[in-house]
């Protein structure tokens, strides 16, 4: 090794999902909404100029969109580079104690490489057998918690209860509570705002408001949370929010009826596929996500995975104790879903042409 080189930072980096170059697959495999975002946002697109100026460092205008959208004081929010740049925000300004930072085993693989990342002492805690997250592994005293609700990848949602005494266990430290799915299913934490001063929610653009190539991602708690953010990330970059992003975000806030549309068309597609799952022998936790973790009673995970890939339809297979026999299947169009339904129908006919 050269002298140079132990000076250099050494992580394990996230894995994101394939994105694959064929326009011409069926992409199930990265969570992504299958409808274009609003057309509000396509009209806001064509008027946006003056790109040769720096956008609002403070990201006002989104601000108070959201704000206002969420019942919020504008102090309440902080907009990131998607939900990535905001949680990994998050870690970097609350995480800093000595104790380890808590989150589950099974959950956004992000979490850890963040911790790598910025030498945050961690402890994950393992879900139960129906892959629950049990309140009593975070009772003991911690550093900091965060947790996904809904889950991923196992798309379990859990109540407004279970996130109360999650933070009614934990008051001298930070819980997040990241909300990247919570739009297709389960209550938001964000009625507990007023009750705990250590909440923070995080959300994305990305999922239900189909603008993940946007990259929009927002917190909201009290404002000294948001302005111990803000503080960072003025110290860090105070230009992270291109003017098209903040203008197209605002757009996206501001059409919540095709926002709710899209939503209802993407629940009623996942409750159809289930009952197909079930038909075709599936088994999974019931999703409140635009996603189904899902495993079956014959047929290995990798071995559909590959087919599936083959035939030119991308679904999320993860090579991790425990879930190595489970595929997340992200919920598309009822056309794609079709699809993808009639290739497993093909998969799993056994020799006699019944259904396995």
């Amino acid at each position: 090794m050269k002298p140079w080189e132990k000076n250099i930072r050494r992580v394990t980096p996230y894995t994101p999902g394939e994105q694959p170059k064929d326009k011409n697959i069926i992409k199930l495999n990265t969570n992504e909404n299958p409808y274009e975002p609003s057309p509000k946002v396509a009209e806001k697109y064509r008027e946006i100029q003056d790109l040769r100026l720096y956008p609002d460092p403070k990201v006002e205008e989104l601000i108070h969109a959201l704000a206002v959208y969420h019942g919020l004081e504008d102090n309440q929010v902080f907009v990131g580079v998607g939900s990535d740049d905001v949680i990994a925000m998050s870690f970097l300004t609350f995480f800093n104690g000595e104790l380890p930072v808590c989150f589950p085993d099974i959950s956004y693989s992000f979490y850890d490489v963040w911790a790598d990342l910025y030498k945050i002492p961690y402890t994950v805690k393992p879900l139960d057998e129906d892959f629950r997250i049990r309140v009593k592994d975070y009772e003991e005293k911690n550093g900091g918690v965060i947790f996904p609700n809904p889950n991923a990848p196992t798309g379990i949602c859990e109540n407004l209860e279970f996130v109360r005494q999650m933070l009614a266990e934990n008051q001298d430290v930070v819980v997040i509570v990241d909300e990247a799915y919570i739009d297709f299913g389960g209550e938001s934490a964000l009625s507990l705002l007023d009750e705990y001063e250590n909440l923070l929610v995080i959300r994305t653009f990305s999922k239900s408001r189909s603008l993940a190539g946007l990259r929009i991602g927002y917190a909201m708690g009290n404002s000294a949370l948001i302005h111990a953010l803000n503080a960072v990330k003025h110290s860090y970059n105070s230009y992270t929010m291109s003017r098209p992003a903040i203008l197209l975000g605002v757009a996206s806030v501001e059409d919540d009826a095709y926002f709710k549309e899209t939503n209802r068309k993407i629940i009623e597609t996942r409750e159809w596929f289930s009952k197909e799952l079930d038909r075709l022998g599936f088994t999974y936790p019931k999703s409140g996500a635009n996603f189904v973790f899902a495993t079956h009673k014959y047929l290995p995970a990798k071995e559909i995975f590959e087919k599936a890939k083959a035939a030119g339809i991308y679904v999320r297979y993860f090579d991790k104790p425990r879930i190595d026999n489970y595929l997340r299947i992200t919920i598309g169009t009822k056309e794609q879903m079709e699809k993808l339904v009639k290739f497993l129908e093909t998969l799993c006919t056994s020799v006699d042409g019944s259904v396995m």
